[in-house]
């Protein structure tokens, strides 16, 4: 299989922050909000650059919503930035009106997403978001797997019109990706062929897949590895092209199984071409208080939940 290298841990919120830098620089209509964390968002460099383009909202995450969306009616592309948490759950109501309804411009950025929060527990580690975002009608929701494709889907939305949830986190992990490299909104991205199963992943959860496939080669099982990047549009073409090889699949995502990236594919799956699926996700619980990695750990949201769920899905074909 083919190996890949962490040029070293970084988090994926400070790709955010040096795509929203560079678009400053390029593209004098985007304007950057923030509901009172601009330290934790990254968004530092650019308020120190372009000030006249930063707007400090506060507490008041429903409003930087309101705002955002009567910003696009002069043109501008507003991102918006503060925890998953307030971006989604606590402004649903601005977002589908103001946005989503309205087809507005609005790139909502979100931080903090998950369980890999957290100490700071569970009721800011929403595990609900990218299923409350998809269902939103012309809705795109991409959820970054490290530094350097949060950085290049952070410049590629403000290319795309409409209405954008780009998710990421707050922790420091590996960061494998090409530096520079292209971010094709609903395109999945081909980590590692293989014949025997295939491994769908977003998120943090994607360097996992690949440590899960290196285990599974050494006990004889080829994993195919996908990174879904892009949750809504789903790459349906993909995920079909790798399970009529494979015919049988293992979904990976730091979410509730619930609505997440695995009910995408099964609902595509169930359409087009039934499989067998088994899904390493938060299992409908909340989440509480801890570091990432113990947290990943109790929730099996890991390598080794996604080499034991590989195993199991492949003696079911």
């Amino acid at each position: 299989m083919k190996k890949y290298t962490n040029t070293g841990n970084k988090d994926t919120r400070s790709g955010f922050g040096a795509g929203l830098t560079e678009l400053g620089q390029k593209n004098e209509n985007v304007v950057a909000l923030c509901a009172d964390l601009i330290g934790s968002l990254k968004m530092d460099d650019f308020k120190k650059n372009h000030p006249e383009r930063f707007f400090q909202i506060g507490i008041a995450e429903a409003n930087m919503i309101g705002i955002a969306a009567g910003m696009t009616i002069g043109g501008k592309i507003p991102f918006t930035g503060t925890f998953a948490n307030f971006s989604t759950g606590r402004v649903y109501d601005q977002i589908r009106q103001s946005v989503a309804y309205s087809d507005k411009n609005v790139k909502i950025c979100a931080s903090h997403a998950g369980l890999t929060l957290g100490e700071d527990g569970a009721t800011h580690q929403i595990l609900e978001d990218i299923g409350l975002m998809k269902m939103l009608p012309g809705m795109t929701v991409i959820n970054t797997c490290d530094y350097n494709q949060t950085k290049a889907a952070t410049l590629a939305i403000a290319d795309h019109h409409g209405p954008v949830y780009l998710r990421f986190g707050r922790p420091s992990v590996p960061n494998f990706t090409p530096e520079n490299g292209t971010f094709e909104i609903g395109k999945a991205v081909l980590l590692n062929e293989g014949t025997d199963v295939t491994i769908i992943a977003t998120g943090h959860l994607v360097w996992e897949a690949l440590v899960a496939a290196e285990a599974l080669e050494a006990k004889g099982i080829s994993a195919e590895v996908i990174n879904i990047h892009t949750i809504k549009p789903l790459d349906e073409e993909a995920i079909l092209k790798s399970v009529a090889k494979t015919g049988c699949v293992v979904t990976a995502e730091e979410h509730n199984m619930l609505g997440g990236l695995g009910e995408s594919v099964a609902r595509t799956l169930s359409l087009h071409h039934p499989t067998p699926q088994e899904y390493v996700a938060v299992q409908d619980s909340f989440g509480e208080s801890g570091t990432p990695d113990q947290l990943m750990e109790k929730y099996k949201l890991n390598n080794e939940a996604i080499t034991a769920a590989a195993e199991k899905v492949v003696k079911r074909k």
